[in-house]
């Protein structure tokens, strides 16, 4: 295979094993990881996996210091985390892309150096096709010319052009179970908080940016005008369960949009301690 794999690890020795079972005949894949105390090194290394591990900061600068101070083996780099699954369909499609640059068909005058790609989110072995649709998540790029930006979601900022892989991968969301899930999304919440503040006190809203002709931009435009509306979570619950028809996924459906409505109720919690910090009797 002429394509790196790019895994971010945190205690993940159960997750490991399957993920590296999707990635059989990939010849170059690095894990950085962020201190894990469990087996997780070993896993990994038992598996030919290069090890880099240095203390988690955030999404963004953690993906930054990858880009910069790891040699991966070749020009394409796919980023992939413990709790997801490469497919056949999707490796033949980076792969097909990733000779033809080696060939010289593809070049930066002609071609993306980087891909947004979708995946298949499940809870409860099921499928939210629904509820929590592929979307569009940067996954598929050449490390020199990528950089990322925000504590938690990253956003890309790419020195080129950008495509869209046709092919899904597959997330297990829930792989550790419901009450991991939550502590995991108090912990972004808290990363979201900071990143809803900066966006209120220097990023305006750029109307322009809805009429992109990019996907993308007009998805961080609609999420940046979401940041400045009022009762964001129950709008958030309506979109997903109603507009997005969450509620064909059934139960599953209905508790993964209602679990998403309360991670934003906390990151509007979140917001309005840091901005307006309560004091208590005593001052």
């Amino acid at each position: 295979m002429s394509v790196s794999i790019f895994i971010q690890t945190l205690d993940e020795e159960n997750n490991l094993p399957g993920l590296f079972d999707s990635l059989e005949g990939f010849d170059d894949i690095v894990v950085l990881d962020s201190l894990s105390t469990d087996n997780t090194k070993q896993v990994a290394l038992d598996r030919g996996a290069r090890w880099f591990e240095r203390p988690y900061d955030g999404r963004g600068p953690h993906q930054n210091w990858a880009m910069e101070h790891i040699d991966f083996k070749y020009t394409w780099v796919f980023y992939l985390d413990a709790d997801e699954r490469m497919t056949p369909e999707l490796r033949a499609e980076i792969e097909d892309i990733a000779k033809r640059w080696d060939s010289g068909e593809l070049t930066r005058d002609n071609a993306p150096v980087a891909y947004y790609c979708g995946r298949k989110n499940f809870f409860r072995g099921k499928w939210l096709k629904h509820a929590m649709p592929p979307g569009n998540i940067m996954r598929f790029f050449q490390p020199p010319h990528i950089r990322f930006a925000r504590l938690a979601n990253p956003v890309p900022t790419v020195d080129g052009d950008i495509g869209y892989l046709k092919k899904h991968f597959l997330h297990y969301n829930f792989s550790k179970g419901l009450r991991e899930w939550i502590e995991r999304h108090n912990r972004y919440s808290s990363y979201e908080a900071t990143e809803t503040i900066r966006a209120l006190e220097s990023n305006p809203v750029k109307l322009g940016n809805l009429f992109s002709s990019d996907r993308n931009t007009r998805r961080l435009e609609l999420k940046n005008i979401s940041f400045r509306m009022p009762f964001r979570p129950v709008f958030k619950f309506l979109y997903m369960y109603i507009l997005g028809r969450g509620f064909l996924d059934g139960r599953a459906g209905l508790t993964y949009c209602t679990l998403q409505m309360i991670y934003e109720y906390f990151i509007v919690l979140k917001v309005r301690e840091t901005r307006k910090p309560e004091t208590d009797a005593h001052g």
